[in-house]
């Protein structure tokens, strides 16, 4: 897959640098993997939340963290749209 965004992820991880494992082991997971369905995706990475239009959620380290995407499976592309704890994305999704 391709990966749109690592620069927001880079700079998540000089904030929250407890995070920065699980990160890089997700970068290599994505750059490697071939997902051309959400089930491909789920296969991998269970607990992920698979919300309308390509929107992905990711629960990060033990779902200290929230990681938003959103992956286009024709084009094999995962986009970095958001990455923050998991309060800043409870408050941010609130009467989503």
């Amino acid at each position: 897959m391709k990966l749109v965004g690592r620069n927001r992820l880079d700079g998540f991880c000089a904030q929250y640098p407890d995070a920065r494992g699980w990160i890089e082991n997700w970068i290599a997971d994505v750059e490697a993997a071939v997902w051309t369905t959400p089930h491909h995706l789920k296969a991998r990475y269970p607990s992920a939340s698979l919300l309308g239009g390509g929107v992905t959620i990711f629960n990060v380290k033990g779902n200290d963290y929230r990681l938003e995407t959103t992956i286009a499976y024709r084009t094999g592309t995962v986009v970095v749209l958001w990455m923050g704890t998991h309060a800043e994305y409870d408050k941010r999704n609130k009467g989503r």
